[in-house]
């Protein structure tokens, strides 16, 4: 590779160029469930790296109303791979970027608006990488194949998704590098190594209904047994173990005259390691069965139901992503860049991989309010924004270690894969 002096201003040179792409892409409102957004925005990046030479395949999800993954392959030289991955989709409804008045829109070294942050920006850092391979170290470019791969749906977490990149790996995949956004303590860039798994889960009540004023004790109210079992749900939280329960919608009753009969909660768990996660399923499915609020006529006790709906499984701290982590500080202190390391409560694509070929996480520039769009007069509340002047260092800090894990011999994972 030429100096990094070099380097420096070359990325530079590309800010603009990159800031652009950042913009049209900002403009495609890709909420999930905007299918047509969402495939807007996955022709627009495909034209994006056409012409560093990448090809598109487009996959259509499993559930039909998800626009499709976005697959760009640039076949190199010898087989060695590696992965570059990001999503299309954000959380944001067409109906709230036009209510909240939230667009594109840059302010001193910020620029707010959907994506810019989460994960928009890291596609764009994608771009800034390969283009400094391509120029600043062409023969490893022109060596390598990249495969990129866009979640049409990480937001609502498609299992699909991480079949369709785990069935393009093989024994040359060197890594999947997920380019989240990075984290920050203080001055340190942290790269993530481990994040939580995910449960959903449904409680149903079902009591006796009466009349609230005639029959008021024959009743089994199913709301004042939800209320006591979500309780419970809420006290297996145990930030020692990192492990923690949301209840995060109640439903019940129909109307104010009749002791309901029915009441239904749903809510999430995380934790970070399967062992924990197995436990808190227990603990869950420990809650069901005869409830403890009853007719006082009849002893009649209301019913306590419990489902797991979805389940998304944890990625714990391993030495294949470890070794990873291992290049990007080396190479971080190489470039006066405090790296650090970091495990993340929240999910993403790196959940589905970690376990196939050595993964890595954080890559992608810093900001801060994902998922958020509301901004208040007093300040008090502010939308998603990403920093621009993360977007070089990072993009640097980026490419020194993939052209660092290139010269590595490979792992012990991948001679097993051979």
């Amino acid at each position: 590779m030429r100096n990094r002096t070099s380097l420096g201003d070359f990325l530079d040179s590309q800010l603009p160029a990159a800031l652009e792409w950042l913009q049209r892409m900002v403009a495609i409102n890709s909420f999930t469930a905007n299918r047509d957004g969402v495939n807007r925005l996955g022709r627009l990046t495909a034209e994006c790296f056409a012409p560093i030479g990448f090809t598109a395949e487009f996959v259509p999800s499993v559930n039909p109303g998800c626009g499709d993954h976005l697959v760009l392959k640039r076949r190199g030289r010898s087989a060695r791979n590696i992965a570059l991955v990001s999503h299309l989709d954000t959380v944001f409804s067409p109906e709230e970027e036009a209510r909240n008045n939230f667009h594109w829109q840059p302010e001193g070294d910020r620029i707010y608006g959907p994506g810019t942050h989460d994960i928009k920006g890291g596609t764009v850092m994608i771009w800034l990488v390969l283009q400094a391979l391509r120029v600043q170290a062409p023969a490893a470019f022109e060596d390598t194949t990249w495969n990129l791969f866009f979640n049409s749906s990480e937001e609502t977490l498609s299992q699909d998704f991480g079949d369709v990149c785990r069935s393009r790996f093989d024994r040359d995949t060197l890594a999947a590098l997920v380019f989240e956004a990075e984290g920050r303590l203080g001055q340190e860039r942290l790269m993530v190594v481990a994040r939580k798994g995910r449960a959903t889960w449904r409680v149903t009540v079902s009591g006796r209904g009466a009349h609230a004023g005639a029959k008021h004790s024959q009743g089994a109210n199913a709301i004042v047994q939800l209320a006591d079992t979500i309780r419970r749900v809420a006290a297996l939280t145990d930030y020692s173990r990192e492990v923690t329960f949301n209840v995060a919608t109640v439903a019940g009753g129909t109307v104010l005259n009749r002791v309901p009969h029915e009441a239904v909660a749903e809510g999430e768990f995380r934790a970070f390691t399967p062992e924990a996660c197995a436990q808190a399923t227990a603990a869950l499915h420990a809650l069901a069965g005869p409830g403890a609020v009853r007719s006082p006529v009849d002893s009649y006790c209301c019913d306590v139901r419990l489902e797991i709906l979805t389940e998304s499984r944890p990625w714990p701290r391993n030495p294949d992503t470890d070794r990873l982590a291992a290049i990007w500080r080396e190479v971080g202190h190489e470039l006066g860049i405090a790296v650090n390391i970091e495990e993340r409560g929240g999910l993403s694509d790196g959940n589905w991989l970690w376990d196939a070929v050595p993964t890595l996480d954080g890559l992608g520039p810093w900001g801060d309010n994902d998922h958020c769009s509301e901004r208040s007069s007093d300040g008090s509340k502010l939308p998603e924004y990403v920093e621009v002047t993360s977007f070089v260092p990072k993009a640097a800090l980026n490419t020194v270690a993939i052209l660092k894990l290139l010269g590595k011999p490979r792992t012990e994972r991948q001679a097993s894969r051979a």
